[in-house]
C-alpha cells in the first residue's frame, strides 16, 4: 500500500504540459477543482473527465501511475458511495430493514466517486509534471503580494515544497523499516486494533529519528551552500508566460463556461433529446 502512494513524485518529460509555466499550472489546477465542483449534471462531469483524459494523454504519464495514485483512496470512495446510496432520501429501488437504496442516492454516489477520482488524479498531475524547484518558484511568485503583509513568502514556499518532496522519501523509509521489523519477527498485520497500534511503535520511533536526521542534513547542506532565504537571490531560469500558457487558460476557461451553461440549460436539452428519441 505504501508503494502505491505517488504524491510528490516528479516524472521528467518534454510534453507540452511539462513545459507550461508552473504558476499557470497551479492556477489551472485550482480552476480544474472549481470546474469539477461546478458541474451539476452528467454533461458537465463528462467534460471534466474528458478534459483530464486529454491532459494525461498529452503529458504522457503512464496510466499505471494514475491507478497507483488512486489505490490508497479506494476505501474512502467506497465508504462515501455507500453512505450516499443508502442514506439519501428519494425514489426507493431496494429496501432491507433500515437500509433503503434510492435512485437519487445512486446518482449522488456516482457523481461523488467520479469527482473524488478526478480530484486526486488532477491534483497529482501537478507534481507529476512540475519539478520541486519550479513548483517552489511558482508558489513564491503567486504569493508575492503577501509580502506587503510582512509574510515570509519565500520561506513558506520552500517549506511547502520540501515537505511535498520528502513524502516519497519518507514512504520509502517506512517501507524499509517495516520490512526490517518483519524480518526480525515483528507481527504488524494480525490482532485487534490496539494490538496493531502498539505494533507500530517500533516503526514510528526509527522513522521519526530518520526524519529528524534527514532534516538536519538538509539544513547543514543549505548552510554550506550559503542559503540565506529569498532576499537578493537570483534565478537561473526566469519564469515567463508563453502563448501556450495563454491558450491553456483559454481552453480551461471555455470548459468552465460550457459547464456553467450546461447547468443552466443542460436539463432542458436532455429533456428535448429524450422526447425526440421517443418520437423516433
Amino acid at each position: 500500500m505504501l508503494k502505491d502512494i505517488t504524491i510528490g513524485q516528479y516524472f521528467p518529460g518534454t510534453s507540452p504540459i511539462h513545459k507550461l509555466d508552473p504558476r499557470m499550472k497551479i492556477v489551472l489546477t485550482v480552476a480544474y477543482i472549481i470546474l469539477l465542483f461546478t458541474a451539476q449534471n452528467a454533461v458537465g462531469l463528462a467534460v471534466g473527465v474528458l478534459f483530464l483524459v486529454l491532459v494525461y494523454g498529452i503529458s504522457k504519464i503512464p496510466p499505471v501511475m494514475i491507478l497507483r495514485s488512486l489505490k490508497p483512496v479506494v476505501p474512502i470512495i467506497v465508504f462515501t458511495s455507500v453512505l450516499n446510496m443508502f442514506f439519501i432520501d428519494g425514489r426507493v429501488l431496494f429496501q432491507w430493514w433500515i437500509l433503503k437504496l434510492t435512485a437519487e442516492g445512486v446518482k449522488t454516489a456516482i457523481f461523488m466517486s467520479v469527482r473524488i477520482v478526478c480530484l486526486i488524479a488532477g491534483t497529482s498531475l501537478l507534481t507529476y509534471t512540475t519539478s520541486p524547484i519550479a513548483l517552489t518558484d511558482g508558489i513564491e511568485r503567486l504569493c508575492n503580494p503577501l509580502k506587503r503583509f510582512k509574510l515570509p513568502v519565500h520561506e513558506l514556499a520552500m517549506m511547502m515544497t520540501i515537505a511535498l518532496r520528502f513524502i516519497p522519501t519518507l514512504i520509502e523509509e517506512t517501507d524499509k523499516i517495516m520490512s526490517a521489523q518483519k524480518a526480525r519477527g515483528a507481527d504488524l498485520e494480525s490482532g485487534g486494533l490496539m494490538q496493531r497500534a502498539r505494533a507500530l511503535i517500533p516503526i514510528l520511533i526509527p522513522l521519526f529519528v530518520s526524519a529528524f536526521r534527514r532534516a538536519d542534513e538538509l539544513a547543514l547542506a543549505m548552510e554550506c551552500r550559503c542559503y540565506r532565504g529569498g532576499e537578493g537571490r537570483t534565478r537561473m531560469k526566469q519564469l515567463k508566460i508563453h502563448p501556450r500558457d495563454v491558450w491553456s487558460a483559454v481552453f480551461v476557461g471555455a470548459c468552465l463556461v460550457f459547464i456553467v451553461l450546461s447547468n443552466l440549460y443542460g436539463a432542458r436539452v436532455l429533456e428535448q433529446l429524450g422526447l425526440l428519441l421517443r418520437s423516433v
